[in-house]
């Protein structure tokens, strides 16, 4: 009978760096999702819905990257603003931003998508907006205004706890200026595991904002958005009559088993879309679990 410690080097090897490092191994899942769905689509699905299902991901994939790149810059430079302002006891010019901050945080992310929508559907019917990518940038700003104070909370949790440390006292005898000590040695040396990790969660965040406000819009007004000629995304994807009618295949396979085999060929389209969202964010769900699980975060 063989034990534990008897198995193959190798095989010790791969099953220790797969339990240390699901991050990597989810993060290869998702690629290799991404590239057998996109097989199977150029096997059974007509060449133009291919390509819209194309543009819809990267649109999609795109505008979330940027709001997260987006939302870690307004973080970080809010969160040294606020602590400029906390260390040198300006308390009414400190207290008037957290208010602000916190009236942001009041409003739920939903909502504000919704209220924005209606601010970049206005600048594009004014040909304010007229690219695909000024409209995506737009949406990615949107979502990134929502969100970036997950990233000012934490890089300001980070700042209490190592100021509380004898090694930020050290450096400043040495005559190390704060925000070298703040930016160098505590962000960038101390925290981009940290940082990291709370973008693959915001990179999730962003593509559940974005494909849920896409759908609500895209179902519920429908008029203006084609009018105004917004990007397509996953989101308003989905909400098209072909994916809808493909999710509704999905119900009756339920009642009648034969439809089973043919959900994946003729009902491929909106099948794939709701796939591809809820695929990612699973992905992105595991791959920020397994950050904070390795680094103990």
């Amino acid at each position: 009978m063989t034990t534990r410690d008897e198995r193959p080097v190798t095989g010790r090897f791969l099953s220790g760096f797969l339990a240390e490092r699901r991050d990597l191994l989810w993060g290869v899942l998702w690629l290799a999702g991404l590239a057998l769905t996109w097989g199977w689509l150029g096997l059974y699905l007509n060449a133009p819905a291919r390509a819209l299902v194309g543009d819809a991901c990267i649109n999609t994939f795109a505008g979330a990257f940027a709001a997260v790149a987006v939302a870690l810059v307004m973080g970080w430079g809010t969160a040294l603003f606020l602590h400029f302002l906390e260390s040198s006891r300006r308390r009414s010019a400190y207290l008037a931003v957290s208010f602000l901050l916190n009236l942001l945080r009041s409003v739920p992310q939903i909502v504000g998508m919704l209220i924005g929508y209606v601010v970049i559907t206005a600048l594009t019917l004014n040909e304010v907006l007229a690219s695909d990518t000024s409209r995506i940038l737009a949406m990615s700003l949107l979502t990134a205004l929502l969100m970036f104070q997950e990233v000012v909370d934490l890089i300001r949790e980070r700042i209490r706890h190592f100021e509380s440390l004898e090694f930020v006292s050290a450096l400043l005898v040495c005559g190390v200026p704060s925000r070298v000590i703040i930016n160098r040695e505590i962000l960038l040396k101390n925290s981009v595991p940290n940082l990291v990790q709370k973008s693959v969660a915001l990179f999730g965040r962003a593509i559940f904002l974005i494909c849920s406000v896409d759908f609500i819009v895209s179902v519920g007004l429908s008029a203006e958005v084609s009018l105004s000629n917004l990007p397509v995304t996953l989101g308003s994807m989905l909400a098209k009559l072909d994916s809808k009618q493909d999710i509704l295949a999905i119900g009756t396979a339920l009642t009648d088993v034969r439809v089973i085999p043919t959900l994946f060929v003729e009902h491929l389209q909106g099948i794939s879309v709701a796939f591809l969202i809820v695929y990612t964010l699973l992905c992105a769900y595991r791959v920020a679990n397994g950050l904070m699980e390795r680094y103990r975060l």
